[in-house]
């Protein structure tokens, strides 16, 4: 079959299975997570994370107040220059005073808000009051409604208004008017209509981007939640191909131990060694696979287990009686960490079900190195299997599949015809791919 590299053979690796780190290289058992699209931009006074707050808790009352100095302030000198309105009296500046205290119940009752101040508008339409920034309080009120989502109570308000213009101005029979009748000017009612179009353009602008906003942070919430369990299937993964070998050894030699404690036991004494250093390989595997939990900064305690260590694995099955030949086809090449790491996780597994499932005392591993873009790595064991329950969670090869399927690769596991068992794993090691 090739050159022969070993006759000893699996076994668990040493304390040193470097765990997947979650913003590092890829690991075998799943593939990296898409990278985010870059957020919208945001100017530098909506960063701190305050977005919309002001929609949800109310509007600030330094709004409320400026907008209250503006509308009487700006209405008492905008009425010197319209003769032909009505003059301000108490309940003008009643009105003017009353839009400005409404939008203090925007975050209770947004679309209360909206509703008052538009009445409170139309009302100082209608009652012929000189024209200006008495749309100040309305027009927030409407932008911040479109803002949250109110858009149809926004848009009612405004089209409520503009027909309450149009009815004062233009309809009502002059004896009804408390102001001048005003001459009909396309222009003028043009440019009033295009004005309100823009800003409620904008609030919608400002509605659409906010909604992006928030659907931008749900992704990015989503998608690290994706990565946390993604992160918790690789170490479940790892665990499990480190505790099921490493348990197996030393349920093994614990057996020898007991059989042998009695009538030889400088033998069970050589069994027991064989567990201490098994099981303290084992902790320090598990150890560096927790490290993870840690962050991602955390020092490797050794080299990232790969076919380089496969004499490791070797001599640790031959502790346990299980003589194992290595056999190489073509030339070895290098090989990324994550496909390194999965062939030689497939190997440890399928050398840890033969010797839980199988009576044979003997396998046979070989590396197929002689396709340039394709790693085959098969397992064999003469069998027969063990009759009755040999203990396991039934997942090993399922592990092992999905280890192989996160890249590409494939794996086929079944029965010999003579009784033996046979694992074949196709493993994918594209010339560019590298860790």
């Amino acid at each position: 079959m090739g050159a022969r590299r070993g006759s000893s053979l699996p076994g668990m690796m040493p304390p040193t299975s470097q765990p997947p780190e979650p913003s590092g290289p890829p690991s075998a058992a799943t593939p990296p997570a898409p990278e985010p699209p870059p957020g919208p931009w945001r100017p530098p006074w909506a960063r701190s994370g305050r977005s919309g707050r002001s929609a949800r808790s109310g509007l600030p009352v330094q709004v409320a107040l400026a907008a209250a100095v503006v509308q009487v302030v700006g209405s008492g000198v905008a009425a010197r220059h319209q003769g032909g309105r009505v003059p301000l009296d108490v309940f003008g500046y009643v009105l003017l005073l009353l839009g400005p205290a409404l939008l203090a119940l925007f975050g209770r009752r947004p679309v209360a808000a909206v509703a008052g101040t538009s009445v409170v508008t139309a009302g100082y339409l209608a009652a012929g009051y000189p024209y200006g920034p008495v749309f100040l309080s309305w027009v927030i009120a409407c932008c911040f409604a479109i803002g949250c989502g109110h858009r149809r109570a926004a848009w009612a308000g405004v089209a409520g208004v503009y027909l309450v213009h149009v009815l004062t101005t233009f309809v009502l029979p002059d004896s009804w008017q408390h102001a001048a009748p005003t001459r009909f000017v396309w222009q003028a009612e043009l440019g009033l209509l295009a004005w309100l179009l823009l800003v409620l353009a904008v609030a919608e602008l400002i509605r659409f981007r906010r909604e992006r906003i928030a659907a931008h942070r749900a992704y990015r919430q989503q998608l690290e939640q994706r990565r946390a369990n993604e992160e918790r299937l690789k170490m479940a993964r790892e665990l499990h191909d480190i505790l099921a070998h490493s348990l197996s050894l030393i349920n093994i030699q614990a057996g020898v131990a007991l059989a042998l404690l009695d009538r030889r036991p400088e033998e069970a004494r050589t069994a027991l060694v064989t567990i201490k250093s098994t099981s303290k390989e084992a902790l320090g595997e598990v150890r560096q696979v927790l490290a993870t939990l840690r962050g991602p900064d955390a020092a490797p305690r050794g080299p990232a287990p790969g076919l380089a260590r496969l004499d490791e694995l070797t001599e640790q099955a031959d502790r346990v009686g299980l003589a194992v030949e290595v056999h190489e086809d073509g030339e070895r090449r290098p090989l990324s960490a994550t496909v390194d790491l999965t062939a030689f996780r497939i190997v440890q597994e399928a050398l840890t079900n033969v010797i839980r499932h199988s009576v044979a005392r003997e396998a046979v591993v070989v590396l197929d190195w002689r396709d340039g873009a394709v790693l085959v790595v098969l397992v064999e064991d003469p069998g027969p299997a063990v009759v009755g329950d040999a203990g396991g969670s039934g997942s090993g090869l399922v592990g092992m599949r999905e280890r192989a399927s996160a890249f590409g690769g494939t794996i086929t596991a079944g029965p010999l015809p003579d009784g033996g068992f046979r694992v074949r794993a196709e493993l994918p090691t594209p010339k560019a791919e590298s860790d």
